[in-house]
């Protein structure tokens, strides 16, 4: 064969190539939420058979294979009506709308909720993308009056948003990591009342979140305690993590998801830079597996031999899709690491067809300090699984997630 034919055959061959991986990238959208629509219908009927009460919003599996249902008041409950209202968006059926309807409403009972800082987690995933995609005039002031009671939690002195009220014997005014999350509530609800007390807070919140819970390498502390009436730092801890110089997957994914999110709502360059060094600590580490899914804690003893957690990788893609926007130099890193999670995921973490509940993913860790949620499915790694799909069409539609 002449050089000029083994050209043009290779030519051919990297073209049929580029178009086999972009019809498979299209495709891990569509058949994702394919799946996802099935399975979710398999939870919704799960729901029914098993709710008691309050407790109808599906968490995890227990060890003894039983379903795990909480009630308004949990942490998690906003994931499973957030994935509905995503099935909503992706579909546009209104079949997907009336359920998360149904599955939002209870959860109003938590706008009053003071003594807990997860308000983000239960009312934007819920009423959040509820209001997003219907503009129902009720959600939104469910998350204005949410947005008053969080910061109800703010610490003049300690220039933060306390976490925690539980284990006064540990801590006197802890603050985690995940908070980060719940900074999205109160940027909202600047933007919807001109109430700059919203955003005081939240930017206060972040900076003394870039001050206190990173080490110099950009890793994270899971917990940082203070003295509420100096403002001084009196330890740092781990809650969930391996010890409390180890670096716990989830919240290094929260950080990145909430640094990248706060610059969003700021475009304050400090907030990129520490998105940017976040990520590049979880990608650049050496015990990230080869297919972007992190061990539970990034300095488990035993690993290979440790559980995943598949919720830290779908986080982690979430935020990198959006990264990408605000960070053109590393924009095609980004999302290369980002698609690489969604096609690992796709492949080797879903639950079988009809199995599990109608959870979406296996192989998250909840607390394996604590020996519960140990390589299970958990809810909200099923939802950032399908907000990740969903900014991922976006973007590749319309270049924007906003």
């Amino acid at each position: 064969m002449s050089m000029k034919k083994t050209a043009v055959l290779l030519f051919l061959l990297l073209c049929v190539g580029f178009v086999a991986c972009t019809a498979q990238q299209n495709n891990l959208v569509k058949t994702g939420f394919q799946f996802a629509g099935k399975q979710l219908k398999v939870a919704i009927d799960e729901v029914e058979k098993l709710r008691t009460g309050e407790r109808m919003f599906p968490r995890s599996i227990r060890p003894d294979s039983s379903l795990m249902l909480v009630s308004p008041a949990d942490w998690t409950s906003g994931f499973f009506p957030g994935s509905l209202w995503y099935m909503y968006e992706y579909t546009k059926d209104n079949q997907w709308r009336t359920e998360a309807e149904r599955f939002t409403a209870p959860i109003e009972s938590q706008k009053t909720n003071g003594r807990t800082h997860d308000m983000g987690f239960k009312i934007f995933c819920s009423f959040g993308n509820g209001y997003r995609l219907t503009e129902n005039p009720h959600y939104r002031d469910v998350m204005i009056e949410s947005a008053y009671t969080l910061i109800t939690r703010f610490k003049p002195a300690a220039g933060i948003l306390r976490s925690w009220d539980h284990n006064t014997d540990k801590w006197q005014c802890p603050v985690i990591i995940d908070n980060m999350m719940n900074l999205e509530l109160l940027f909202w609800a600047f933007r919807q009342t001109n109430d700059s007390t919203f955003y005081k807070i939240a930017v206060s919140h972040a900076f003394k979140t870039i001050e206190n819970h990173f080490r110099e390498d950009y890793s994270t502390y899971h917990v940082v305690d203070f003295d509420t009436l100096t403002g001084q730092v009196l330890n740092r801890h781990t809650h969930q993590g391996l010890a409390h110089e180890s670096t716990w997957s989830r919240g290094q994914a929260w950080a990145l998801y909430g640094f990248t999110m706060s610059y969003r709502e700021t475009q304050e360059p400090a907030f990129l830079h520490q998105a940017q060094q976040t990520a590049r600590f979880i990608f650049n580490h050496p015990n990230l597996p080869q297919d972007l899914i992190p061990y539970w804690d990034f300095d488990a003893p035993e690993i290979p031999n440790e559980p995943r957690d598949a919720s830290a990788a779908t986080i982690a893609a979430s935020a990198l899709y959006e990264l990408s926007l605000y960070d053109k130099e590393n924009a095609a890193q980004y999302l290369q690491w980002a698609n690489t999670i969604l096609q690992n995921i796709s492949a080797h973490y879903l639950a079988p067809l009809g199995s599990h509940y109608g959870f979406l993913l296996l192989h998250s860790t909840g607390s394996k300090a604590h020996g519960t949620e140990v390589d299970t499915p958990l809810v909200y790694a099923d939802y950032y699984f399908l907000e990740a799909l969903l900014r991922k069409k976006k973007l590749e539609t319309t270049g924007k997630l906003f």
